[in-house]
């Protein structure tokens, strides 16, 4: 580990560091391998070479921003960050997979490469955000490397077979074929990345297994790459039966958007209620997506910011 002390001169450090130095802490969450901590006007980095270089060229950016434009915000500090991922992402090694047409898988934005490292460190990460963030679809790319690189023996992708708009009594077909429109983005996503042949050969010997939640019940899931997607439609108990699947050498992902929630009015979401109760367990990731993280049309960012704004309002 190598150590930088990078001193902060004729800088007003609420305006530099943000509140509760929250600028620096978000510099810190883009690279977990190395420490950074805020004392005084002296910001201490202890890391790789490598990591430093990058951390000093980011920070040094910031503080020429604040001297031409006398403060930073959390908005800037994501902008350097995201052209500093930009250059990162060209590298080889960001690469997770490569997909049935060659085309190569890797995360897009700053906090895709988040859930990336997050997934690296913890055993069980939350992946939240709106629709289009690639949460889920960058989670099926992590679970595919890992059985490819033969770190699993099995993945297994669950979501909560709840209505959304339509009654599952009513659809033609018997369980699966009710059910596997709901999983389709699902299926979509590993036909991108898996043969066809080979997917086949998979799901038919279990090794990839799609269900709906209540599945997993009475299970221990042990040597698998876990993912639960749409998880704001769980109730609390559901989703605690989820965790406590959980087996050895596993790893789970929990992908949800809390704007999204399709339950009852008075049913409470098991995702928003499971996230306030685990938060401060050490083992666990939280990674956060938001529009900025949209990677289809660029309408869709347009969509949800109008939307957000909306609820701001109907909420004041």
């Amino acid at each position: 580990m190598v150590e930088k002390v990078i001193t902060l001169e004729n800088v007003s450090l609420l305006d530099f560091l943000g509140v509760e130095n929250k600028n620096i802490k978000e510099v810190a969450s883009a690279f977990p391998k190395s420490k950074i901590v805020s004392r005084g006007n002296e910001i201490r980095i202890k890391g790789t070479s490598t990591e430093i270089i990058k951390i000093n060229e980011i920070l040094h950016s910031l503080i020429e921003h604040y001297h031409k434009y006398g403060k930073v915000t959390e908005e800037n500090v994501q902008n350097y960050l995201a052209q500093e991922v930009e250059e990162r992402l060209t590298d080889e090694e960001e690469v997770l997979i490569y997909g049935t047409r060659g085309s190569a898988i890797k995360p897009k934005t700053i906090n895709q490469q988040k859930l990336v490292y997050a997934v690296k460190e913890n055993d069980l990460v939350f992946a939240l955000g709106p629709a289009g963030t690639g949460k889920t679809y960058i989670s099926v790319a992590l679970a595919v490397k890992a059985l490819k690189n033969k770190e699993v023996k099995k993945i297994i992708i669950t979501r909560p077979a709840v209505e959304a708009g339509e009654t599952l009594g009513f659809l033609p077909g018997d369980l699966k074929e009710k059910l596997d429109p709901y999983l389709r983005p699902i299926y979509d996503a590993l036909h991108d990345m898996v043969p066809s042949e080979k997917l086949r050969y998979y799901m038919e010997n279990n090794v990839i297994e799609i269900a709906p939640l209540a599945y997993m019940r009475g299970r221990t899931l042990n040597n698998a790459f876990i993912l639960l997607d749409e998880a704001q439609n769980t109730t609390p108990m559901q989703i605690k039966m989820f965790l406590t699947r959980m087996g050895p050498d596993s790893k789970v992902i929990v992908t949800g958007d809390s704007s999204q929630i399709d339950l009852p009015k008075k049913q409470k979401s098991g995702l928003i209620e499971s996230i306030r109760i685990l938060r401060d367990i050490k083992g666990i990731g939280f990674i956060e997506l938001s529009g900025k993280d949209v990677v289809r049309h660029k309408l869709v960012k347009e969509i949800i910011s109008a939307y957000d704004d909306h609820e701001k309002i109907e909420n004041q």
